[in-house]
């Protein structure tokens, strides 16, 4: 006989067209969505300096990223598991600025109990869970579980990203947002660059990759997700500290991550004569001739026209109607272009930068450079979450 507790949670197309669903919650628009977000990045990349930045801004009601209002304020934790009072406290200090004060929405944690670290969670969103309140971890690696006997690596990793998305989903409209160190291994996937097995990648609702070299400003900001589109976002690293969007808004530092990007794929493996021909095209996106590059570069017109004809034949270039050469760049994927207000560090809009890492109409770079959870972890019920499928 068929037990009839199988289908308990049967629902039909006329049920779920009738439903009336709150809109996507957002920590920070455009890039942290209400559920389970995991912040990757190398050690010392910079990754607390910016989910700190953008605690202070949800506590305070400010910006984050120097442009991205994130909305009234509201109830934040900050699972600070590698910082003590005093390094917590000079950090907000520098990131607030002179005479502002550690907003009192902003509460934290710098140790949890073995094992207890989602009892903890619990405890505090019973005050706070229905208020769209961000809980950062940081980091994961403080508070991740042995494997249990004969459990495999990808097992438990699922089991931690599973419990974590459940406790997501019992609160709808807060964010979890969960510092993790990145995989040595370098992949054409930035999704693979997260450490560990596949298994805490796919639980997440949200993927958002820092990337930066090390002695350098530049950075880029990798986000995927299952409500979000995919985007690629072009940063600065300020005074060690300070994180902003090298644009007025997303969809600028789209387009900059964008160019960056393509710049870097057309220089490389290339003589210095052609990197400037290159660098130049690129600092003229409308297009170039072979005597203006000749002029800019001090060169002969038909030697101008030589390598400009080689960066065509190497695809570095395209030539956009006769003797006229233009960059090649890529399609941006849907949705880059949404514009999201401007902010400031914290509690104003920053100043718009202007001394970008960018190509400048002689050809020469800016700046002058030349050419806690128990051993059994809850299992998520996948029937009684309105966040269910395509998980």
């Amino acid at each position: 006989m068929t037990d009839p507790s199988l289908l308990a949670s049967l629902r039909n197309g006329a049920w779920l067209d009738a439903q009336e669903f709150d809109p996507l919650a957002f920590a920070v628009p455009g890039i942290i969505p209400e559920g389970l977000t995991l912040h990757v990045g190398a050690p010392k990349i910079g990754k607390s300096w910016m989910v700190l930045a953008h605690s202070l801004a949800i506590a305070s009601g400010g910006y984050t990223l120097g442009r991205i209002q994130v909305g009234p304020a509201r109830p934040v934790l900050y699972l600070a598991l590698e910082d003590g009072d005093r390094r917590l406290q000079e950090r907000c200090r520098r990131l607030l600025g002179p005479g502002e004060p550690i907003p009192a929405l902003l509460d934290y944690i710098t140790r949890v109990e073995v094992g207890r670290v989602l009892d903890t969670i619990v405890a505090w969103l019973s005050s706070y869970g229905t208020m769209r309140p961000l809980v950062v971890l940081d980091t994961l690696g403080k508070v991740m579980p042995p494997a249990l006997q004969g459990e495999s690596a990808y097992q438990r990793d699922y089991r931690v990203g599973n419990a974590l998305l459940l406790l997501c989903d019992r609160h709808p409209g807060m964010s979890l947002l969960v510092n993790h160190h990145d995989r040595k291994a370098s992949s054409d996937d930035f999704v693979d660059s997260v450490s560990g097995t596949n298994g805490l990648a796919g639980a997440a609702d949200t993927i958002v990759v820092l990337c930066r070299d090390r002695n350098e400003t530049a950075g880029l900001l990798k986000v995927t997700g299952r409500d979000i589109p995919e985007g690629e976002y072009a940063l600065q690293f300020r005074d060690g500290y300070c994180w902003q969007l090298d644009g007025d808004d997303l969809g600028a530092a789209a387009d900059r991550a964008q160019k960056v990007r393509a710049t870097t794929r057309a220089t490389a493996a290339v003589g210095d004569r052609m990197i400037d021909v290159v660098l130049y095209a690129y600092g003229h996106p409308d297009g170039v001739r072979r005597g203006e590059v000749a002029q800019a570069l001090e060169v002969e017109p038909d030697t101008a026209g030589v390598y400009l004809a080689r960066a065509v034949e190497m695809g570095r270039l395209k030539r956009a109607a006769r003797g006229l050469y233009t960059p090649v760049t890529s399609v941006t994927s849907e949705g880059q272009g949404t514009e999201i207000p401007g902010q400031g560090l914290i509690g104003a809009p920053a100043e718009r930068n202007t001394e970008r890492n960018s190509v400048t109409s002689d050809g020469r770079r800016a700046g002058g450079e030349s050419p806690g959870q128990s051993d059994a972890l809850p299992e998520r019920n996948e029937h009684n979450t309105a966040r269910e499928g395509d998980r």
